[in-house]
């Protein structure tokens, strides 16, 4: 592994625990029946352990976006053609796609990342990062060598710290390219032992032809290449995508400069598995947005012993999700320091002894 990885992976540490008491601290003072805020409570708490204030207000948000494609469309595993990748990456730098309104109307700004559009030259309004015109189609040969695997990753921790430089204060982690469920099951399979029928579904809305192609292709592939689970930057090389690569690294970012980091859905889902298995501390900077509806979600989910705050029905990807979860983020935060302790609002809160003492009722639970 190389260093730049490295470092950013012993640089993570767990969350501020004296923060957090204080947070915790807060919460049974202000006036309310304990927990009654559920996830509202958990959250405020987790994101005083992340940035170890407890005065955050989040007003400087970002999701990044990883724009790249797959060779392996050129076996027919998706609805689309390849060249939306690209016009979707333009498309959501103007703010013309789901997450590009979403983030408009709940403030938070894009930044989008070219790390393998199969597109020679700048784009407008997207940042070159570019590794290479595609990955290679990872039915006939692995999907890239290891070094442009790790140069990704790479690319996706930079992108936390220039925002950590930039004064951003939360992210999320989206992404686009076509052909990327193809790949992100291929790698969730890899890591958890399931097979393609399991964790593949239609993605855009493939047929049922295509469906089957995809899910044979992917267990070949699986066989074939003999990705190591164990080692998650072999399984991203092997069958993975520069899109999934740089994510990773960027959930990894988040958590060695110590920003809060939302999971979008299935693609981001499965770059956070790969992040946390690299190193599980990174799953406590990790806050899930929405419930995917792709299948292997909730199997990604399972794996980080997480449960997504919304359940929208949405399967878009692009991190449309993660403005949602800045607004939460905020308000959460906003209730910690400003509503009125028991104290402020002239209450006796002896009432309550009781139920303080039974946990059914202590912390969301």
């Amino acid at each position: 592994m190389n260093p730049i990885i490295s470092q950013a992976l012993n640089a993570i540490e767990p969350l501020n625990e004296a923060a957090m008491a204080k947070a915790k601290a807060r919460q049974a003072k202000l006036a309310k029946p304990p927990g009654s805020l559920g996830k509202l409570e958990a959250l405020s708490i987790q994101l005083c352990g992340i940035t170890g204030r407890l005065d955050c207000a989040f007003q400087r948000r970002r999701v990044l976006v990883f724009a790249a494609d797959n060779g392996v469309v050129a076996e027919g595993v998706s609805s689309a053609p390849q060249s939306v990748t690209l016009a979707q990456a333009i498309n959501i730098s103007r703010g013309l796609t789901g997450v590009g309104v979403i983030s408009r109307h709940f403030h938070a700004e894009r930044e989008v990342i070219d790390v393998g559009i199969a597109y020679a030259g700048d784009i407008p309004g997207v940042r070159n990062e570019k590794l290479a015109l595609g990955t290679n189609n990872l039915a006939k040969e692995p999907a890239m060598p290891r070094a442009l695997a790790e140069r990704a990753l790479e690319i996706g921790i930079a992108a936390v710290k220039r925002a950590l430089d930039e004064s951003v204060e939360i992210i999320g982690i989206g992404e686009m390219g076509i052909g990327n469920t193809t790949t992100s099951s291929a790698v969730l399979s890899c890591l958890t032992g399931r097979s393609a029928s399991e964790t593949v579904s239609r993605g855009g809305g493939i047929n049922d032809d295509s469906l089957r192609r995809k899910i044979e292709i992917i267990d070949r592939a699986l066989c074939e290449w003999k990705p190591n689970a164990n080692d998650p930057i072999d399984v991203l090389s092997k069958v993975g995508g520069f899109d999934l690569c740089a994510m990773t690294g960027a959930f990894i970012g988040a958590a060695a400069y110590r920003i809060p980091v939302v999971i979008d859905g299935f693609i981001s889902a499965v770059a956070a598995l790969c992040a946390f298995r690299l190193q599980p501390l990174c799953a406590q900077y990790m806050i899930p947005s929405h419930a995917s509806m792709e299948a292997g979600y909730a199997m990604a989910m399972e794996e980080l012993h997480m449960e997504p705050i919304l359940l929208l029905q949405m399967r878009l990807g692009e991190g449309s999700g993660c403005p949602f979860v800045f607004e939460i983020a905020s308000a959460g935060m906003d209730v910690l320091q400003h509503m009125a302790t028991f104290e402020e609002a002239s209450i006796d809160d002896e009432y309550l002894t009781e139920i303080r003492a039974n946990e059914r009722f202590q912390g969301g639970k």
